[in-house]
């Protein structure tokens, strides 16, 4: 616990902070929300039916080009609940999905547990399944669930002919694909596509509405509307029906516009990161070329060595490299992974490289 919260008053004390976005604190986030509910004169939804959240599910259905979309208060429910009512429609429990997904990663087994689908992991841990690994499956699937940008492989995404071929052999099979859209938005950018035509060919999307967009948590299921309709049911089953998401749509929709419109940008400036780092060979990209504004940076010392320097910068320069580190393959390696959002957008050049420079010379201290 001390460590933590050690951790979080160094970030705070830095006056330079290199991943993600700006986090205002309670008391400001809470005041942008009452400002712009005052200024729309926002009345509180009940139970899911009031104009507010019903103007930002017709907003993202028709960003994504689906016939309608619903609130979830989180993405794990929207997920399992999609996949659930994909697998029951064709008679199937098996998904087909990435090792590294999120439902495996992080969701404590619960669809086992609670008997929603039954997962089928396939292709490498370490790169985007291919269409030719999901034809190779010999049993017939209820559904496949794929992420765009697949984040625990450093915001990798199949190219956009594999990503076509993928949807194509699901639609002449009958098998719903589903889209792990927790940064689709960012997916977009990185493809250089509206997130309508991602999302053209496929059954179901969710989207987070914190992730790339920064509100305070929530989810969006879009799909065909008899499908939203099923989901919006089994919500309440699952005990999703809060008497009120005014908080989590308000800030969501206050800040979607600026969120969406800025994410072409962070991708350029994700291009120019890469050309910068090949000037610090001891921090090395995943993947090699950018694929969205996500990247995952390798680094030749160990965890706690990793977390040592970054700390150490930290004190000395007030500079906040990275969050979290995690244990690599090979021993005495790690990674960490980088969100380019706000900070690096506003950063001057010589500042990133001034950062970068003393990263670098740490490593190789450390060496």
């Amino acid at each position: 616990m001390n460590g933590a919260i050690d951790e979080s008053a160094l970030r705070r004390a830095c006056h330079t902070v290199l991943p993600g976005h700006r986090q205002p604190t309670p008391a400001q986030t809470f005041a942008a929300m009452a400002a712009w509910c005052e200024q729309h004169g926002i009345e509180h939804d009940v139970y899911g039916e009031g104009e507010l959240i019903q103007s930002l599910e017709r907003k993202i259905a028709a960003l994504l080009g689906m016939e309608a979309a619903v609130f979830c208060i989180t993405g794990t429910m929207a997920q399992a609940t999609a996949l659930r009512l994909a697998c029951a429609a064709r008679g199937s429990q098996l998904v087909a999905l990435h090792p590294t997904a999120h439902i495996l990663k992080h969701e404590r087994a619960n669809h086992q547990l609670f008997g929603h689908f039954t997962a089928l992991p396939i292709g490498s841990p370490h790169r985007p399944f291919t269409l030719e690994e999901l034809q190779a499956i010999a049993d017939p699937l209820g559904a496949v669930a794929l992420e765009l940008p697949a984040r625990e492989i450093g915001g990798q995404a199949p190219s956009w002919p594999e990503l076509t071929a993928i949807k194509d052999h699901c639609a002449s099979t009958g098998v719903h694909l589903h889209v792990d859209g927790a940064r689709l938005w960012e997916a977009a950018a990185g493809y250089g596509k509206a997130p309508a035509e991602l999302a053209a060919g496929c059954d179901s999307v969710y989207v987070s509405l914190y992730k790339g967009i920064g509100g305070l948590g929530g989810a969006v299921l879009a799909g065909r509307h008899a499908f939203v309709e099923q989901a919006r049911e089994w919500y309440r089953r699952q005990g999703g029906n809060v008497i009120h998401r005014t908080p989590y749509v308000v800030a969501a929709a206050m800040q979607l516009d600026a969120r969406l419109a800025a994410m072409p940008a962070y991708f350029r400036r994700t291009q120019w990161l890469f050309d910068a780092l090949r000037r610090y060979p001891l921090l090395r990209p995943n993947p090699d070329q950018p694929q969205a504004n996500l990247l995952h940076l390798h680094l030749p010392v160990a965890r706690e060595t990793a977390l040592a320097i970054r700390n150490r910068i930290a004190r000395e320069h007030g500079v906040w490299l990275h969050n979290q580190v995690h244990h690599a393959a090979m021993p005495r390696t790690s990674y960490t992974e980088w969100y380019v959002g706000e900070h690096l957008l506003a950063l001057p050049d010589d500042a990133v490289h001034a950062a970068l420079a003393a990263w670098h010379h740490g490593l190789e201290a450390a060496q």
